[in-house]
């Protein structure tokens, strides 16, 4: 209030606790503002009983966060579902959206950015519930027809996600996640800055996952395999800080493999 009579800002606004003479306890909103009345300086001020209005705020936070919790599960289901097609690769969606998660994290992700990479890593690869289980689960190479049903899942994950509104592009990431920096990848061949920032991340913590992991047709490579392969794709498969953002946070920042 002295900051206010002597000029220092023109107007305020904060909350305090008040105590009623029957022994209530009130939330009490304060604006003031500095005014000039008959040549003299003068204070403008409202209090209001806001109580109830902090009590609305509260229970809409509450249904915001049960809300939230919500479509975590609905989105934790979906990966469920996929993996049951598919219970040789079980995990790999949540591990990818992990490791996305702690490269964002390096790359300087916010929270809200950061739920964005866990949510598109859960659902990346939910497409491949197209893909006949079978081949899925073979333990041998793929035959080239095989290899291009594989390749159809980021385009079948697209098409499940596109009509979902995510405060988050997730179809656009599972269509891009085996896209690669120099136009090599699937299934649009898109190059450098056509590919969305968060695919990019998404791209590397899937060849981490993958690589280190084990498969129906070989075992883990281990996860130094697969940073080699990050360190060798640097700048040309992956994009640079992307890359370099994973092997800090593997070898100089002790990340490990979820599991």
């Amino acid at each position: 209030m002295q900051r206010l009579l002597d000029g220092v800002v023109r107007s305020l606004t904060f909350e305090f606790t008040a105590l009623r003479q029957d022994g209530t306890v009130v939330d009490i909103g304060l604006h003031g503002a500095r005014a000039t009345h008959r040549g003299r300086h003068a204070i403008i001020g409202l209090l209001q009983d806001i109580s109830e209005k902090k009590r609305a705020e509260e229970q809409i936070a509450r249904y915001v966060k049960q809300l939230e919790g919500a479509f975590m599960r609905t989105v934790e289901v979906a990966t469920t579902l996929s993996e049951m097609r598919d219970p040789y690769t079980a995990g790999h969606e949540k591990r990818v959206a992990e490791i996305a998660v702690a490269i964002g994290t390096e790359l300087g992700y916010d929270a809200r950015g950061q739920e964005g990479l866990r949510v598109s890593g859960y659902l990346h690869d939910v497409g491949k519930i197209t893909i006949p289980a079978e081949i899925l689960s073979k333990p041998g190479r793929l035959n080239a027809i095989e290899f291009e049903l594989i390749k159809g899942h980021p385009r079948a994950s697209y098409d499940v996600l596109k009509e979902v509104e995510f405060p988050w592009p997730v179809a656009e990431i599972a269509l891009q996640h085996h896209e690669r920096m120099d136009g090599t990848g699937y299934p649009q061949g898109l190059k450098g800055e056509a590919i969305l920032p968060e695919a990019r991340i998404m791209a590397v913590a899937d060849v981490v996952e993958a690589m280190a992991s084990h498969r129906p047709y070989r075992a883990g490579l281990g996860i130094e395999v697969a940073l080699e392969e990050i360190a060798r794709g640097r700048g040309t498969a992956y994009d640079a800080d992307v890359a370099d953002a994973c092997l800090r946070v593997f070898r100089e920042k002790g990340y490990r493999m979820p599991g």
